[in-house]
């Protein structure tokens, strides 16, 4: 039987994998390669953004622009004595130290914006996810922004500047190219900046609202505090307002701004930074602000400052500075001191001339024509030409029944009085009337010396009179622009002494002008003899006359430029009384050179301006120029004196009444109609100006009893000096003036030519006191 054949016996069969496994390699694998594909991606994103490819994506800040980040900066502006008279701003920002940061502010922060700001480099992946996960699903999960990206997107203007390119502003990769931009420059600033840095630059770049840029400036504007004087509830409220500066304001909202502090508070105690017993204390209290926000119009100075600016801005485009965005330090000449008493003695002596002017006017319309008739159509003539009016026919096409609805509309409006600012129901029509009726004013001081401005008031008020009084404004100058002719006078040898008598002096006609007979301050002439010493003393016009006819106009024109006055002078018989229009600024600087011994020194405002880090840019010296000699400038010094010494001289209430004992130079200053009055006043190392009048030369005092400088002019000089006087710690010199070295070529004592009219004093040119009838008792 045949054997069969053997079994063979087959491999034992390996368990087969499942289908799935394979798919799930291939899934896999498929994964990474997307994610390496993603990553690559992103990478090539990135670099595309880095690099503007394209001008796709706008442009990144350079590495000398992130190691050097700018942002706005205000300038400051500082008195001779180092008070901060104000700003210079579009962003109103001052940088603070971190050192200057005090802890529970920082802790604010933290615990508010970026609680793992200590762990990341920049970007906090964390956050990142919530943020992009609420991008895609359209939800709020919370912002994904560190405060190194706030920093970033502030600083380089993420969202402003540098959203210039093709594909900025497309909605989401519009903002997905924006968010990396502040990803890459957070990464950068986490390279170049310590922490400490960063929560420095933050602090110092980020918007609180009411103009406050960075937390030195939203402390002083909310709390009137330093940022290191907060308590920790005031840091919460500025923390919290950062978020919407808008909507969180403790002075527009402040339930809701209390409510967001309060969350502040809360994130605070989560983080362990404050104590649950203090969140219940902190959160009880009320936010007690003391809000003020700064302008140009509030603090020392306004005036000043505005003409600093016009004065620096040429510089300021020669040497490519930003007054208003470079943080720089301008140090001026201005003594705070002198200041604060030049504004309050203005406001003290105008507030009594305003009564006055009032109640010489009550019921009636001031703005009179030389015949002293009403000015028919003045208020229409002056609206129409206001800026207000300009831009109504422009909004309105000159259709002018528009136009005059808007302007006879009342609205409640902030209006001017000298007891405060008060809101008021008033039309266009009503305020220009209402502000036509009050009386302006101009005041400067001035050290001759060195040509120093030391006080400078250009008007009532900066916030509603923008028009400045001193430099600016120019007006006829009356009888202080007589020592001009006293001087060309006496380089002509003519003596103080010399002897002149009171009688008319006449200009005869010539092409185009009639005779001209000049009279005096009342009216007539006395035929007496008198010194012309005397005359200037008692501002004689028929001895100027006398004096402007021997000279000539042209020499004594002449005389006027080189002593300081650089608007154009008339030269016409009328010139030795003041006809032509000058400022305070330039007969500051005339006078100035008189007590300078014959060196005109052109007034200067600013002494030194440093950069933000205290380099020095550029330094200040005065002009200065010889343009009289030693003895004429001291023989024309006291000859002033003889206005405040010699009886019958226009000044002599600085001594009778004011009680000064020292020695003190003066020229009162009238116009015709009374329409400016104007006083000059100098002592060894202070000259000072003013001038009082209305906004119109037609808007005047009818009487020299209330309208001559003596009157209202002269008194402003008195109240500022009693001040001055009175403050040691300025150290104003009392003593005399002091005299030239070599003896005089002419004598200067001229009593013994005064016989017995020494002790004479025309009425008219006594110091005139107001009829008390005329006014009510309090106005007296």
């Amino acid at each position: 039987m045949p054997t069969p054949p053997p079994v063979r016996r087959s491999k034992p069969q390996q368990p087969l994998k499942p289908a799935r496994s394979g798919r799930f390699t291939a899934f896999v694998r498929t994964m990474w390669v997307l994610f390496g594909a993603g990553v690559l991606g992103l990478a090539l994103f990135v670099l595309a953004v880095s690099g503007n490819f394209l001008n796709l994506f706008g442009r990144m800040p350079n590495l000398k622009s992130l190691e050097n980040p700018r942002s706005e900066l205000a300038s400051e502006i500082y008195s001779a004595d180092g008070v901060l008279l104000g700003k210079y701003f579009r962003e109103n920002r001052t940088p603070v130290d971190f050192k200057d940061l005090p802890q529970n502010l920082i802790d604010a922060l933290i615990a508010t914006e970026d609680v793992r700001f200590e762990q990341h480099s920049g970007i906090d992946a964390k956050s990142v996810m919530r943020a992009v996960t609420g991008v895609l699903t359209f939800s709020h999960n919370g912002g994904g922004s560190t405060l190194t990206q706030q920093v970033a997107k502030v600083l380089f203007r993420t969202r402003g500047d540098l959203n210039d390119g093709t594909l900025n502003g497309t909605g989401k990769m519009g903002l997905l190219i924006t968010k990396t931009k502040e990803w890459i420059l957070a990464i950068r600033l986490e390279r170049n900046y310590t922490k400490r840095e960063i929560i420095r630059m933050y602090f110092n770049t980020v918007e609180y609202g009411s103009n406050a840029f960075g937390i030195n400036t939203a402390a002083k504007t909310f709390f009137n505090k330093s940022p290191k004087n907060l308590t920790t509830p005031e840091a919460a409220t500025l923390v919290g307002i950062v978020n919407a500066p808008g909507r969180f304001s403790p002075v527009a909202h402040p339930d809701r701004s209390r409510k967001r502090r309060n969350w502040v508070l809360r994130q605070m105690a989560k983080s362990n930074y404050i104590t649950t017993a203090e969140l219940a204390q902190d959160t009880a209290k009320r936010i007690v602000l003391h809000y003020s926000v700064e302008n140009p119009s509030k603090g020392l100075a306004p005036y000043f400052r505005a003409e600093v600016v016009k004065s620096l801005l040429s510089w300021a485009k020669e040497t490519d500075h930003d007054l208003y965005a470079d943080g720089l330090k301008i140090y001026t000449t201005i003594d705070s001191r002198m200041q604060q008493y030049a504004e309050k003695s203005l406001a003290e002596h105008m507030t009594l001339q305003q009564k006055w002017f009032s109640q010489h006017w009550k019921g009636q319309l001031p703005w009179r024509d030389e015949n002293g008739k009403v000015i028919p159509n003045f208020l229409v003539n002056s609206m129409r030409r206001t800026q207000r009016y300009k831009s109504l026919m422009d909004q309105y096409d000159g259709n002018r029944d528009s136009v005059n609805y808007y302007l006879h509309k009342k609205y409640k409006m902030p209006v001017f009085t000298w007891q405060g600012e008060k809101e008021m129901l008033m039309s266009p029509y009503d305020s220009l009337e209402y502000y036509k009726r009050y009386l302006q004013a101009g005041f400067m001081a001035m050290n001759p010396l060195n040509g120093q401005v030391k006080a400078w008031v250009g008007g009532p008020n900066y916030k509603f009179f923008k028009f400045d009084h001193v430099r600016q404004g120019k007006r006829q100058s009356g009888s202080t622009f007589k020592p001009i002719v006293y001087a060309a006078a006496i380089d002509q040898n003519y003596s103080p002494c010399y002897p002149r008598p009171d009688v008319a002096t006449t200009f005869p006609a010539v092409a185009g002008r009639a005779a001209y007979t000049p009279h005096n301050f009342e009216g007539g002439f006395s035929g007496r003899t008198f010194t012309l010493r005397q005359a200037l003393a008692r501002s004689m016009n028929s001895i100027t006359a006398w004096l402007v006819m021997k000279l000539g106009p042209e020499t004594i024109a002449t005389y006027a430029k080189r002593l300081g006055i650089t608007s154009p002078v008339d030269a016409v018989p009328s010139m030795g009384f003041g006809t032509s229009d000058c400022s305070i600024y330039e007969l500051c600087g005339v006078y100035s050179t008189f007590v300078n011994k014959g060196v005109h020194t052109t007034p200067i405002m600013v002494t030194r301006i440093e950069d933000k880090n205290g380099n020095v840019l550029r330094e200040f010296v005065p002009q200065t120029k010889e343009v009289l000699s030693e003895e004429t400038a001291f023989i024309m010094t006291n000859m002033l004196q003889a206005s405040t010494t010699e009886p019958g001289g226009t000044s002599t209430i600085l001594h009778t009444g004011f009680k000064f004992p020292y020695e003190i130079g003066a020229k009162t200053g009238t116009t015709s109609n009374y329409s400016d009055a104007w006083f000059m006043g100098i002592t060894p190392d202070l000259v000072c100006g003013m001038w009082v009048g209305g906004e119109d030369r037609s808007i005047h005092f009818r009487t020299g009893t209330y309208g001559q400088g003596a009157r209202e002019a002269l008194p402003l000089y008195g109240l500022f000096m009693q001040k001055v006087y009175k403050d040691k710690s300025i150290g104003i010199n009392t003593g005399p003036f002091p005299r030239p070295t070599a003896p005089l070529s002419m004598e200067i004592d001229c009593s013994k030519y005064y016989g017995g009219q020494r002790d004479t004093i025309p009425a008219d040119q006594k110091m005139q006191v107001p009829d008390a009838g005329d006014l009510d008792d309090k106005d007296i």
